[in-house]
């Protein structure tokens, strides 16, 4: 205990107040001896640099809870499947620096449900660069993180019908092999379509809400 606490730069109190407060995991004991390695020093250090970051000790008990019962990389991007996406691997601290104040327990907990975060060892696995950073994006132009994780979750609803209606056709119509190959032609049909409907939606939102509404075009100057 003594050595982990000054590889870490904290006092032996303060060590076993982590421990108390759950905050690292127990050592592996042999007989009367306790040993503690590179993860404890590693959790201990993700604290220090958490803490610096303005997040309390009960968040970030709340965070490694989350953490711990996050599923793992392997079984989140499924081994050997084929995939378009770039996975980034983060220490929880880079996640914070990411979303700066957004990274809550509940934030945390919703990412990993959703499976957007998965955990290797001490390491956070996010499953594509490009999601990491337009989520990033949405929140440095003031969208609360929550709000983006919703529309993820409501999106993905809608992505799974899209992809079934995409491979179902093409599977009727392609052989089996064919399919990976055509994946760019759904995709673009996909993405016209979502640009159409936000034309649609843009243009209806600036339209006067009822036929008698003023509007820069109808004011009379004389008013």
């Amino acid at each position: 205990m003594e050595e982990l606490a000054e590889e870490a730069g904290i006092t032996v109190r303060t060590l076993r107040f982590y421990r108390e407060r759950g905050l690292i995991q127990p050592p592996r004991r042999e007989g009367r001896i306790a040993w503690y390695d590179d993860h404890h020093l590693a959790r201990l250090r993700t604290i220090a640099a958490l803490l610096e970051r303005g997040h309390t000790l009960n968040g970030i008990a709340d965070l490694a809870t989350a953490f711990e019962s996050g599923r793992d990389v392997g079984e989140v991007l499924g081994l050997g499947e084929p995939t378009e996406e770039t996975p980034v691997r983060l220490t929880p601290e880079a996640l914070a620096d990411y979303f700066e104040g957004e990274v809550t327990p509940e934030n945390f907990a919703k990412a990993l449900e959703l499976g957007y975060l998965a955990t290797d060892g001490d390491e956070i696995v996010h499953i594509s660069r490009r999601l990491l950073d337009v989520s990033a994006e949405l929140v440095r132009e003031g969208v609360p993180l929550s709000a983006v994780l919703e529309a993820g979750r409501r999106v993905r609803t809608h992505a799974d019908a899209l992809a079934d209606l995409f491979v179902d056709m093409l599977a009727a119509h392609s052989a089996e092999s064919e399919l990976e190959r055509l994946r760019p032609l759904a995709k673009s049909v996909v993405d016209a379509e979502l640009s159409m409907a936000m034309d649609r939606r843009l243009r209806s939102r600036r339209q006067p809400d009822a036929p008698g509404s003023t509007t820069p075009e109808n004011v009379d100057p004389t008013d």
